[in-house]
């Protein structure tokens, strides 16, 4: 029993024992969790401190339901049951957060999922994973909402603390350590009424990613299908030995090449954070918080790539086209055909169930005697100036007016800008006589050689074999989204039989995003070769962890100082405005104002909640629209803006890729220039929701969720500009956005069943059902229509917008968590395991949606140390941008063999990780703790129709991170 305080015998200090670290943590996400209305998972701060993790994304993974969109093996993007992460919405002390993203391909997606790759573990209190809605949440978390809180200075105990950390991480695959720091120091007044806390953090990581793939130029992502009428190099001669003849290759799915690919960057996180809180009394509690975080992330590399399809067509494109106007190979006055020799030829069964014969190995060469035609391609780059930053600051009060009525406010901004100053690379064509492949699976490398190409270095041999510059490119992108946000709140106490007490609320917010590409000037239109200085050969490890015994690993890629210096002397400067490429731009905003009314309930056994949130959401897009060409003369730079008009609105300033060369006259007339045409869309919507929570005893808890949610389409599906039109005999037609897209809605049922049988124990069953309306359709031609010139005759016609449609999803799924310690051994576990599947009324996979999840964990604690080890696994899903084009066939059909199906998607295979962390207590201010990350070095594979299809390997190697950290 215990020991009262009048039971302490008069003068003896009473002793206590004071539970930290994973035992702790676990102790109060499992209480919060119990005592919760709704179905929550929660991550307490010492969760997070002794995990393997070095970002919110890592340790949210490890819960049911949840799952992680990784690169370099640093998760960034979560997402939720089955879904892709723009159904999740993510909040910080209750507000939405903006933040940029670093990689150039997310910075242009115009995706509303949040990277977390810019928030450190060290800055957080507790992530609550709300899996069933409630009125009182911020709407727009489609399959869930996650509400992470920072510290408050008031809740340490100490007058006067901190924490300190100094150490570094080691990236194996670079072979290159930089530092890891941060600090925290929390004060108090002696009333305890007033607090601060201050936090800094400098967190830098080299990353290098090694890949094999089978990306080409002009084809179907790499795979398309052998025809023996274009491809007259395959003849039953050519085939004589092989038991084949040419009509049986016919309709035989096909690589398109054989790529590798190096790439080398660094992440460079600097920020900070700070909180005041101001607590006079128990009636009166205000707060603000400050965060702001930078991450430079400069990253360089190299694709070696194949021209199967090139060297069957006959094609001498120096660039890989394959179209019917493209250069036709010329070897001795003739136009010269590769030949397929020893074939290797399997059957596949498609995800969708239609068969389909595959290529597995070949020789493709070209006939004896052939000069050396095109094989291939090197393209280089360097991304210059990569850099993504989030900040927020938010401003909350809570005032208890009498012991019924409390009220709360609010107010936050934020603003995140993801940036590439310059994306530039030269391409480089490769000529020789053949190339030979064997595929080896999804996990292992291909083989492959070329023929007749000579050393994988740049520069031409004297039989013509080798590589030769025939391309340049640079352009930049910046994208900004920020938000301002007001909402007010009160609870007021009833008592009344089953009502407790009734909460209410409004919010609104203003929303901008606003992206663009932009391209420097080129001084000449004669290309500059890019010689011998600055190139560097592959490293001598590169592609060790891929796998394959007999493939070309060599290649050749310039330093970042080479790439920038080429393009400074290649380029000038004339003004931002004439850099721009309006076509790309996405100009947006969005309003959305809500109000709320919820009770909450309890009697006998029974708690809850019931109520409605009403949202309006008003979107106002400034869509790129084409001019006719000619219509308007564009400004020269340095000139004055011309006007036009026939188009008020034309942006002539813009450059949009036209050229500007030294001594050349320039063209007014060139190139396509556009205007921005406005839309203006409101959408209404009323989110009824419902949770019970039912004590069958103390220990075990029955929930039943039902609500109503929204989630907000992507930006770019919204408001990406209108493409080139075209009108034939079958009408016009002109891609672009739909801003007729409704947000998407979903109607959720969840119920759940847990157990909290022993202290830190428990197992938990969740079965959920969720019916989506408004699940995006890219490459469909819609309703919409936009009124734009004939390029014919010069008139005003209706043109009909290939773009985005809806259409249904559902998501039926079950989770299993089980976690318990071992007695009082120090020992335990943790595991969960989730099933989630997921049917789009096409019969398409859902973009990002893992049908299978997984965690299993082991730890040791005691009063010295503690460790844990945890492998998570995530099973196959689409992976695709978050953000499709609205203008791309992922969604369409494919005529393969003469029958129509679905356009293969790229699927991600599943993936198993494993990490470690441990810590030891030097003494009792004084913890050194250590971190390994991906220590089985995964391979992430991907593949098309099916696994006999390897569309992509990589690996990143593992990560180590050492700190030794002094509290005070």
């Amino acid at each position: 029993m215990p020991a009262f305080a009048q039971q302490q015998p008069s003068g003896e200090a009473m002793q206590t024992v004071q539970v930290t670290g994973i035992r702790a943590s676990m102790a109060k996400s499992l209480a919060v969790k119990q005592n919760a209305t709704a179905n929550v998972e929660v991550i307490t701060a010492e969760d997070v401190g002794k995990m393997p993790d070095k970002n919110l994304a890592d340790s949210l993974q490890r819960l049911a339901g949840v799952a992680v969109r990784t690169d370099y093996d640093e998760a960034e993007k979560v997402s939720m049951r089955g879904t892709n992460p723009d159904m999740s919405l993510i909040l910080f002390n209750g507000h939405t957060v903006s933040g940029g993203d670093w990689y150039v391909a997310d910075q242009g997606s115009s995706s509303r999922s949040t990277s977390l790759s810019l928030m450190p573990s060290s800055v957080l209190n507790q992530a609550i994973v709300y899996k069933t809605s409630q009125a009182n949440i911020v709407d727009g978390g489609l399959a869930g909402t996650i509400n992470v809180t920072t510290r408050k200075p008031l809740a340490q105990k100490e007058k006067l603390s901190g924490v300190i950390s100094a150490g570094a991480s080691y990236a194996e695959l670079p072979g290159k350590s930089a530092p890891d720091l941060s600090a925290t120091v929390n004060w108090k007044n002696d009333a305890g009424t007033f607090g601060v806390i201050v936090q800094g953090f400098a967190e830098k990581r080299y990353v290098r990613r090694d890949s094999v793939s089978r990306f080409a130029y002009g084809t179907s992502s790499g795979w398309d299908v052998i025809n023996t009428t274009t491809m007259k190099g395959i003849t039953d001669e050519s085939l004589a030995g092989t038991g084949l003849k040419a009509a049986d290759l016919n309709g035989v799915r096909l690589p398109g090449s054989m790529s590798s690919e190096f790439v080398e960057g660094v992440r460079d996180r600097k920020g900070g954070m700070f909180a005041l809180q101001f607590k006079p009394n128990n009636d009166l509690d205000i707060n603000m918080t400050g965060f702001h975080s930078s991450m430079n992330a400069n990253n360089h590399g190299r694709l070696t790539s194949g021209g199967i399809y090139s060297m069957l067509l006959g094609k001498n494109d120096p660039l890989g086209g394959t179209s019917a106007t493209a250069i036709n190979t010329n070897s001795n006055g003739q136009q010269v055909f590769a030949q397929i020799r020893n074939p290797v030829i399997v059957n596949e069964k498609t995800i969708y169930g239609h068969d389909l014969r595959v290529l597995k190995a070949a020789d493709i060469v070209f006939p004896a005697g052939t000069t050396p035609q095109f094989v291939g391609n090197s393209e280089g780059f360097y991304r210059d100036g990569a850099n993504a930053t989030s900040s927020f600051l938010d401003l909350d009060g809570k005032y208890r007016v009498n012991s019924d009525l409390t009220v709360k406010g609010l107010v936050s901004v934020t603003r995140g800008v993801g940036k590439t100053d310059r994306d530039a690379g030269t391409t480089f064509a490769r000529y020789g006589t053949g190339f030979s492949y064997a595929l080896n699976g999804l996990h292992d490398a291909p083989d492959s050689h070329y023929i007749g190409a000579g050393e994988n270095v740049p520069g031409l041999n004297a039989d013509g074999s080798g590589y030769k510059m025939v391309g340049r490119a640079a352009s930049g992108i910046k994208t900004t989204d920020k938000e301002k946000s007001l909402q007010l709140d009160a609870e007021y106490r009833l008592d009344k039989g089953v009502f407790q007490s009734l909460e209410t609320g409004l919010r609104y917010s203003d929303h901008d995003r606003v992206s663009g590409r932009f391209g420097p000037a080129f001084k000449s239109g004669t290309l500059a070769i890019q010689g011998q200085q600055g190139v560097t050969p592959y490293p001598d490890d590169f592609g060790d962890g891929l796998g394959g015994g007999n493939w070309d690993n060599s290649g050749f890629t310039y330093s970042p100082e080479a790439v920038k210096a080429y393009f400074d002397s290649q380029t000038k400067v004339t003004s931002p405005e004439f850099e721009r490429r309006v076509s790309s731009e996405i100009d947006m905003r969005e309003r959305q104002t809500s109000g709320y009314v919820m009770a909450n309930l309890e009697w006998e056994k029974m708690s809850g909640n019931v109520g409605v949130r009403f949202v309006r959401t008003q979107v106002n897009a400034q869509i790129a629209t084409p001019i006719p060409a000619g219509a308007c003369d564009r400004t020269e730079p340095g000139k004055p803006a011309t006007t036009c008009a026939a188009y008020p609105g034309a942006i002539t300033t813009a450059g949009d890729a036209t050229s500007f060369y030294d001594g050349a006259v320039f063209n007014p007339k060139a190139g396509i220039m556009y205007y921005k045409a406005a839309t203006d869309r409101t959408f209404n919507n009323a989110l009824p929701s419902m949770n019970l929570r039912y004590e069958m005893d103390k220990d075990m808890i029955v929930r039943f969720g039902a609500s109503k949610t929204i989630g907000r389409q992507n930006y770019n599906v919204l408001g990406a500009g209108f493409g080139t039109p075209v009108c034939d005999a079958n009408g016009c037609r002109v891609t672009g956005p739909n801003p007729d897209l409704k947000p998407l809605t979903a109607k959720n049922l969840d119920l759940s069943w847990a157990w909290y049988f022993a202290r830190r124990s428990m197992v938990a069953v969740n079965a959920f059902h969720s019916k989506i309306d408004g699940y995006v359709k890219t490459g469909a031609t819609g309703t919409s229509t936009v009124d734009l010139l004939d390029p014919r005759d010069q008139t005003v016609k209706s043109f009909a917008i290939n773009s985005s449609s809806q259409q249904g999803a559902k998501i039926n799924g079950l989770e299993v968590s089980y976690e318990q310690p071992f007695g009082e051994t120090g020992f335990g576990f943790t595991s969960n395991v989730s099933r989630a599947k997921t049917k789009v009324d096409d019969g398409r996979p859902m973009v990002g949606a893992s049908d299978w999840a997984g965690n299993l964990g082991g730890y040791y604690e005691n009063d010295v140390m503690s460790a844990r080890l945890v492998a998570n696994y995530r099973g196959e899903y689409v992976s695709s941008s978050t953000a499709p084009s609205p203008t791309a066939n992922s969604q369409g059909l494919s005529i393969i063999n003469g029958v129509a199906m679905p356009t293969a998607p790229t699927i991600a295979a599943p993936v198993t990780t494993l990490a470690f962390s441990a810590s030891y207590n030097i003494s009792q201010n004084l913890v050194l703790s250590f971190n390994a990350t991906n220590l089985t070095d995964a391979k992430r594979a991907q593949y098309r129709y099916s696994e006999e299809e390897p569309q992509k390997l990589d690996v990143s190697g593992r990560q180590y991170y050492l700190n030794l950290r002094y509290k005070f």
